[in-house]
């Protein structure tokens, strides 16, 4: 009981509204409000789902998990309809460590991904610049999004609402029923309620995926690719590409003198 009652009094800080007002928008009498925070009473079961819809939190999430920890609503995501606790962990330099999701991992984030143990058994990793915000790395599969390959993965910034997606822009996204995908998404829920996913390998046909399948969007930060080669490699290779050549133009035109 003493969770939810701290729950309550917390959130409704977090929120800025007074006993009387939330009381009031809850449909209840501040005094009934003051005894649930005050720990002298504890919500029905009735009440739970009210404030469970109040607080678009799950019900588990209320009754179970220590929410004072939480100092910005924003750190809760959004999960269908209710948000989620997902602690953002930091560097020593307060830079919020991005989670991992391993490539044998990535099987079971479709039942996952909602469950906040899962979510803090992931590793986390720091980027080597600073970022503020909910971001996780994704395993790439297969060859649809070249040059991205089989090994890379995909840091990505989580979206909240699927209206912010920019046509054309890539994302990690997790479907119903394909689990998760990195593709080039175009929003088209106006003209008929679903997403369109292009690969960039045009060997791979676009298909739509209806928004109500659609559980999570990660929108691409950047990537980590394990054939990438370094700039300095590039350049490297670059300068002896032109050395062979000059010194193959010298030859010749030794030969021909």
């Amino acid at each position: 009981m003493r969770k939810i009652c701290k729950n309550i009094a917390h959130l409704r800080h977090l929120k800025g509204i007074s006993q009387e007002g939330m009381a009031e928008q809850l449909g209840i009498t501040r005094s009934r409000l003051s005894s649930w925070e005050e720990h002298r009473a504890a919500p029905p079961i009735e009440m739970l789902i009210t404030l469970s819809d109040y607080f678009s939190l799950s019900i588990d999430s209320l009754v179970k998990i220590d929410l004072t920890k939480v100092q910005d609503l924003r750190d809760l995501l959004k999960i269908g309809g209710n948000r989620i606790l997902f602690p953002v962990m930091v560097d020593q330099d307060s830079n919020d460590l991005v989670e991992l999701v391993p490539l044998k991992a990535s099987a079971g984030y479709l039942t996952g991904y909602s469950d906040e143990t899962f979510i803090e058994e992931l590793p986390r990793i720091s980027l080597p610049y600073a970022v503020h915000g909910k971001y996780r790395g994704f395993p790439i599969k297969g060859d649809s999004m070249p040059p991205l390959e089989t090994g890379a993965y995909v840091i990505g910034k989580y979206v909240e609402d699927l209206k912010d997606i920019k046509d054309g822009d890539t994302y990690v996204v997790l479907t119903q029923n394909e689990g998760l995908v990195y593709k080039r998404l175009y929003n088209t829920m106006e003209s008929d309620g679903t997403i369109q996913f292009h690969s960039d390998n045009k060997a791979y046909l676009p298909y739509h995926i209806r928004a109500e399948d659609i559980f999570e969007v990660w929108h691409f930060v950047c990537s980590i690719n394990p054939s990438d080669s370094q700039v300095t490699d590039l350049i490297y290779t670059a300068i002896q590409d032109i050395q062979t050549n000059l010194a193959n133009m010298r030859l010749t035109s030794t030969t021909l003198s």
